[in-house]
Protein backbone atom coordinates (compact mmCIF):
# COMPACT_ATOMS: atom_id res chain seq x y z
CA UNK A 1 0.00 0.00 0.00
CA UNK A 2 1.41 3.34 -0.98
CA UNK A 3 2.54 5.85 1.95
CA UNK A 4 -0.59 8.44 0.15
CA UNK A 5 -3.58 5.74 0.70
CA UNK A 6 -1.99 4.43 4.26
CA UNK A 7 -2.14 8.07 5.38
CA UNK A 8 -5.57 8.38 3.81
CA UNK A 9 -6.84 5.02 5.29
CA UNK A 10 -5.68 6.48 9.04
CA UNK A 11 -7.26 9.72 8.58
CA UNK A 12 -10.60 8.09 7.34
CA UNK A 13 -10.36 6.15 10.18
CA UNK A 14 -9.31 8.93 13.03
CA UNK A 15 -12.34 10.51 11.39
CA UNK A 16 -15.22 7.96 12.13
CA UNK A 17 -14.00 7.71 15.11
CA UNK A 18 -14.47 10.94 16.31
CA UNK A 19 -17.96 11.35 14.73
CA UNK A 20 -19.22 8.32 15.93
CA UNK A 21 -20.04 7.71 19.25
CA UNK A 22 -17.17 5.22 21.27
CA UNK A 23 -18.95 2.23 22.17
CA UNK A 24 -18.21 0.03 25.77
CA UNK A 25 -19.89 -3.46 25.64
CA UNK A 26 -20.54 -6.40 27.92
CA UNK A 27 -22.26 -8.98 27.31
CA UNK A 28 -25.48 -8.07 29.21
CA UNK A 29 -24.83 -4.46 29.29
CA UNK A 30 -23.90 -1.75 26.21
CA UNK A 31 -23.06 1.55 27.04
CA UNK A 32 -22.52 4.52 24.36
CA UNK A 33 -20.51 7.53 24.79
CA UNK A 34 -21.73 10.67 23.62
CA UNK A 35 -20.69 14.23 24.74
CA UNK A 36 -21.31 15.01 28.01
CA UNK A 37 -24.11 12.28 28.74
CA UNK A 38 -24.17 8.31 28.13
CA UNK A 39 -26.95 5.68 27.73
CA UNK A 40 -26.62 2.40 29.17
CA UNK A 41 -29.19 -0.47 28.12
CA UNK A 42 -28.21 -3.34 30.39
CA UNK A 43 -30.32 -6.79 30.07
CA UNK A 44 -30.43 -9.53 32.68
CA UNK A 45 -32.62 -11.49 34.60
CA UNK A 46 -33.49 -11.02 38.40
CA UNK A 47 -34.53 -14.05 40.60
CA UNK A 48 -36.91 -13.57 43.04
CA UNK A 49 -37.05 -16.83 46.08
CA UNK A 50 -40.13 -16.04 48.54
CA UNK A 51 -40.16 -20.30 49.50
CA UNK A 52 -37.83 -22.71 50.92
CA UNK A 53 -34.76 -22.66 53.13
CA UNK A 54 -32.84 -20.61 50.51
CA UNK A 55 -35.54 -17.59 50.22
CA UNK A 56 -34.04 -14.03 48.50
CA UNK A 57 -37.08 -12.16 49.80
CA UNK A 58 -38.75 -12.08 53.05
CA UNK A 59 -41.61 -10.56 54.66
CA UNK A 60 -40.88 -8.18 57.41
CA UNK A 61 -44.51 -6.51 57.39
CA UNK A 62 -47.96 -7.89 57.49
CA UNK A 63 -51.17 -5.62 57.26
CA UNK A 64 -53.69 -7.72 60.04
CA UNK A 65 -55.80 -7.99 56.81
CA UNK A 66 -53.72 -8.73 54.40
CA UNK A 67 -54.60 -12.85 54.31
CA UNK A 68 -58.13 -11.40 53.30
CA UNK A 69 -56.66 -9.83 49.83
CA UNK A 70 -55.84 -12.62 46.87
CA UNK A 71 -52.83 -9.92 46.06
CA UNK A 72 -51.99 -9.77 49.77
CA UNK A 73 -52.41 -6.29 50.15
CA UNK A 74 -50.28 -4.47 52.69
CA UNK A 75 -47.60 -7.28 52.97
CA UNK A 76 -44.10 -6.30 53.07
CA UNK A 77 -40.88 -7.54 51.25
CA UNK A 78 -37.20 -7.08 52.06
CA UNK A 79 -35.39 -8.38 48.96
CA UNK A 80 -31.58 -9.14 48.03
CA UNK A 81 -32.69 -11.03 44.85
CA UNK A 82 -29.25 -12.44 42.44
CA UNK A 83 -29.28 -10.82 38.78
CA UNK A 84 -27.67 -13.17 35.99
CA UNK A 85 -26.88 -12.60 32.89
CA UNK A 86 -29.36 -15.44 31.69
CA UNK A 87 -32.79 -16.84 32.87
CA UNK A 88 -30.52 -19.64 34.14
CA UNK A 89 -30.36 -19.25 37.89
CA UNK A 90 -26.48 -20.86 37.19
CA UNK A 91 -26.14 -18.36 34.94
CA UNK A 92 -23.14 -15.21 35.57
CA UNK A 93 -24.48 -13.49 38.20
CA UNK A 94 -24.19 -9.83 37.10
CA UNK A 95 -25.28 -8.19 40.55
CA UNK A 96 -28.01 -7.73 42.86
CA UNK A 97 -31.63 -6.34 43.83
CA UNK A 98 -31.35 -5.12 47.51
CA UNK A 99 -34.46 -3.22 49.10
CA UNK A 100 -38.18 -3.43 49.50
CA UNK A 101 -41.27 -4.16 47.70
CA UNK A 102 -44.95 -4.55 48.71
CA UNK A 103 -48.11 -5.26 47.65
CA UNK A 104 -49.76 -1.83 47.16
CA UNK A 105 -53.23 -2.82 45.01
CA UNK A 106 -56.02 -4.78 46.34
CA UNK A 107 -57.94 -5.46 43.27
CA UNK A 108 -54.82 -6.39 41.22
CA UNK A 109 -51.30 -7.50 41.51
CA UNK A 110 -48.93 -4.28 42.17
CA UNK A 111 -46.33 -3.52 43.68
CA UNK A 112 -44.91 -0.87 44.93
CA UNK A 113 -40.84 -1.57 44.46
CA UNK A 114 -37.51 0.42 46.21
CA UNK A 115 -34.97 -1.37 44.83
CA UNK A 116 -31.27 -0.73 44.20
CA UNK A 117 -29.41 -2.77 41.49
CA UNK A 118 -26.27 -3.45 42.20
CA UNK A 119 -23.76 -4.56 39.82
CA UNK A 120 -20.85 -6.80 40.63
CA UNK A 121 -19.23 -7.58 36.71
CA UNK A 122 -17.35 -5.92 34.49
CA UNK A 123 -17.08 -2.34 34.21
CA UNK A 124 -20.02 -1.60 36.44
CA UNK A 125 -18.73 -3.27 39.68
CA UNK A 126 -19.21 -1.09 42.38
CA UNK A 127 -22.14 0.82 40.20
CA UNK A 128 -25.78 0.83 40.72
CA UNK A 129 -29.35 1.72 39.97
CA UNK A 130 -32.11 2.91 41.76
CA UNK A 131 -35.93 1.78 40.87
CA UNK A 132 -38.43 3.59 42.74
CA UNK A 133 -42.35 2.47 41.06
CA UNK A 134 -45.12 0.87 40.45
CA UNK A 135 -44.88 -3.01 39.15
CA UNK A 136 -48.29 -4.31 37.71
CA UNK A 137 -46.82 -7.68 37.88
CA UNK A 138 -49.84 -9.93 36.17
CA UNK A 139 -49.36 -7.36 32.85
CA UNK A 140 -47.05 -8.98 29.87
CA UNK A 141 -44.70 -6.13 29.86
CA UNK A 142 -44.53 -3.25 32.58
CA UNK A 143 -42.23 -0.09 33.17
CA UNK A 144 -40.99 1.07 35.41
CA UNK A 145 -38.56 4.44 36.32
CA UNK A 146 -34.86 4.63 37.38
CA UNK A 147 -34.58 7.28 39.44
CA UNK A 148 -30.71 7.86 40.01
CA UNK A 149 -27.71 5.37 40.30
CA UNK A 150 -24.26 5.81 41.55
CA UNK A 151 -20.81 5.36 40.52
CA UNK A 152 -20.74 5.07 36.80
CA UNK A 153 -24.58 5.35 36.54
CA UNK A 154 -24.15 8.55 39.03
CA UNK A 155 -26.93 10.86 38.12
CA UNK A 156 -29.01 8.32 36.01
CA UNK A 157 -32.40 8.56 34.90
CA UNK A 158 -34.39 6.34 32.50
CA UNK A 159 -36.79 2.97 32.59
CA UNK A 160 -36.74 -0.88 32.98
CA UNK A 161 -39.07 -2.38 31.18
CA UNK A 162 -39.81 -5.99 32.95
CA UNK A 163 -41.66 -9.36 31.44
CA UNK A 164 -42.14 -12.35 33.85
CA UNK A 165 -40.40 -15.14 32.34
CA UNK A 166 -40.93 -17.80 34.76
CA UNK A 167 -43.81 -17.47 37.69
CA UNK A 168 -44.63 -20.48 40.31
CA UNK A 169 -48.00 -19.23 41.51
CA UNK A 170 -48.28 -21.67 44.08
CA UNK A 171 -45.37 -20.23 45.97
CA UNK A 172 -44.57 -17.11 44.34
CA UNK A 173 -40.76 -17.40 43.25
CA UNK A 174 -40.28 -15.67 39.80
CA UNK A 175 -37.76 -14.86 37.32
CA UNK A 176 -37.54 -11.56 35.64
CA UNK A 177 -36.30 -10.35 32.04
CA UNK A 178 -34.92 -6.80 32.71
CA UNK A 179 -34.18 -4.41 29.66
CA UNK A 180 -32.68 -1.35 31.52
CA UNK A 181 -32.35 1.81 29.63
CA UNK A 182 -30.55 4.89 31.48
CA UNK A 183 -28.97 8.08 30.35
CA UNK A 184 -26.25 9.20 32.54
Amino acid sequence: MGKARATAVVVFTMTLMAISPWVQAQSWAETVESGAQNATTLRFYFHDTVSGNSASAVRVAQASDSSKYLTQFGTLLMADDPLTEGPDPASKLVGRAQGLYGSACKEELGLIMALSYSFTDGIYKGSSLSILGRNSAMRPVREMPVVGGTGLFRMARGYARVRTYWIDLTTGDAIVGYNITVLH
